[in-house]
């Protein structure tokens, strides 16, 4: 059985700085596993360089009885830029949803038009997002083939592959090759995450098209998750950062776990059920499963037995998705609500924050490599700050994604009231007060040792 790796190796940091802070931003903080009140200090390059009960000599703000968490990571986005319509998104709607949301760092993915298949198509999407990103981003490429992977592997920040067609990807990988594609893949060092269906298990019924989710979910059966979750592992070489991306199964979730691989659920998979009445808002790649399903993978998720949190954020004209079920794109906006819904979870009980800290922010930014994701000396000043007794209703009209509807319409979320990127402010009040001068980041993994970032 081939050795694959769930996460990538711990993001870099000096554990010691010698920066003085400059800021000191209080209140309480998730310290082994109890909420106490403590004292970030941040140093003049946005950089966390101290904890304490309190930090004297420096500009301070206290947020009170409010909760300080790090800033999400978001392994997976899908911004449409370039190739969607310009009144669908682009790097600085999306990303202003992210932070909104409370998501510091997203990694948007390479099924755009055209899809980021070679470097001059990875720079010219590159130049489109400098200056329009509200957060941190990373960008994906394709892995195509494997001379592609080669030539991309010093500029992508990581690959995606997929394994059936979807928005923007008409080709498969044929069987064949993927072993040599995988193979080329590991000898870059870049995290791999992958749409894990198999077509060939897709159910064609000529005569009767789906109408509901129900339907689709017999459609792109559970049968079609399984099947190439076992041609990834059976034929990924030792070495391999393998993630498996959205998996909506519980016997996914126990297979890739036992191979020591990386994986993700939604929130549409973790919170919505296919249900017969429901419409095509509702249809996402892959489909939403049935209740016993949904609850299995929720049970999963709540164990901490899937690693990371992801939106799988895809908007879609309402033109478009609310056309016949049978016509209508895959795929719906998530980046801006992600993090609150789950924070709505915490609140009720049915999800403990430590559980949803390392899913949403320590754990994917250590896949990707950045120095994010924890509160702790070292990393970057990415910080929300929530009030737990501030709840709303998720309403599309005061949501901020350009396609006008969520899929979560009246159900309640917690919002981020502030949100800062390298300690300085970009929402407060759950306002944007931010710029779009955040960075490209890539990790760059150095032979058999930690990965380190730069701006790209």
């Amino acid at each position: 059985m081939p050795v694959h790796r769930s996460v990538g190796p711990p993001p870099p940091h000096d554990p010691i700085s010698r920066s003085e802070p400059e800021f000191v931003l209080a209140g309480r903080m998730l310290a082994n596993g109890t909420l106490r009140s403590m004292e970030i200090g941040i140093g003049p390059d946005g950089e966390i360089v101290r904890l304490a009960k309190s930090i004297s000599g420096a500009r301070r703000h206290d947020v009170g009885e409010a909760v300080i968490l790090p800033s999400a990571t978001d392994l997976h986005v899908h911004f449409r830029d370039p190739g969607g319509p310009k009144d669908l998104e682009n790097f600085e709607s999306g990303t202003l949803q992210s932070a909104l949301g409370g998501v510091g760092l997203v990694g948007d993915m390479p099924n755009t038009d055209p899809p980021v298949t070679d470097p001059d198509r990875l720079e010219s999407k590159a130049a489109r997002a400098r200056g329009h990103l509200a957060v941190g981003a990373f960008l994906y490429a394709a892995a195509s083939t494997p001379e592609g992977v080669r030539r991309l592997s010093r500029h992508a920040a990581a690959f995606k592959l997929y394994l059936s067609p979807t928005t923007g990807i008409r080709w498969v990988t044929p069987e064949p090759d993927l072993g040599t594609l995988l193979g080329a893949v590991a000898a870059t060092g870049l995290a791999l995450s992958v749409h894990a269906e198999s077509p060939g298990r897709f159910a064609a019924d000529p005569t009767h098209a789906p109408d509901n989710p129900a339907e689709w979910n017999r459609a792109r059966p559970d049968r079609s998750e399984l099947e190439a979750i076992e041609r990834l592992l059976s034929v990924g070489p030792p070495g391999l950062r393998l993630h498996v991306a959205h998996v909506t199964l519980p016997g996914s979730v126990e297979r890739v776990r036992a191979a020591g691989v990386s994986s993700e659920a939604t929130p549409q998979h973790l919170l919505l059920s296919a249900r017969s009445n429901g419409g095509s808002r509702e249809k996402v790649n892959p489909p939403l499963r049935l209740e016993a399903e949904r609850s299995g993978l929720w049970e999963a998720f709540r164990s901490g037995s899937i690693p990371i949190l992801a939106s799988d954020h895809a908007p879609h004209l309402l033109e478009e998705k609310d056309k016949p079920f049978y016509l209508a794109p895959s795929g719906m906006p998530g980046v801006e609500t992600m993090l609150p819904l789950m924070l709505e979870q915490v609140h009720a009980g049915q999800l403990d924050l430590g559980t949803l800290v390392r899913a949403a922010c320590d754990r994917p930014a250590r896949w990707v490599g950045v120095p994010c994701g924890r509160i702790a000396p070292g990393h970057r000043a990415n910080l929300v700050v929530v009030d737990f007794r501030r709840r709303q209703r998720v309403e599309a009209r005061h949501l901020h994604a350009p396609c006008g509807w969520t899929a979560f319409e009246g159900r309640h979320a917690i919002f981020p009231i502030e949100h800062y990127r390298d300690g300085n402010p970009i929402v407060q009040g759950g306002e944007f007060v931010g710029d779009y001068r955040a960075s490209l980041l890539r990790p760059e993994y150095a032979e058999g040792g930690p990965p380190s970032t730069r701006s790209a």
